[in-house]
């Protein structure tokens, strides 16, 4: 069970690390947002995250793929052109 506590002229929430970890929130910003009945407490994501070592493992795959293709074309009648 969660519990406000004061902190300063603010009040906090005490939450139990069971549901900090089942809620995946562990050393994440969070954002608050007030529903219905209650307060909704989610992680912020960031889109970004990531980004720069996809794009090297991009470029590297592409390298990769570069040095491996035949620069080469068959015609229909079997010749082969080099490029």
């Amino acid at each position: 069970m969660a519990h406000l506590i004061k902190i300063g002229n603010s009040q906090g929430i005490k939450i139990p690390q069971t549901l900090i970890q089942q809620a995946h929130l562990e050393n994440q910003e969070l954002t608050l947002q007030v529903v219905e009945n209650g307060l909704l407490i989610k992680p912020i994501k960031n889109s970004r995250t990531g980004w720069e070592e996809q794009f090297e493992k991009l470029n590297s795959l592409e390298a990769q793929q570069d040095h491996q293709t035949d620069h080469s074309a068959e015609l229909a009648t079997g010749e082969t052109w080099e490029w």
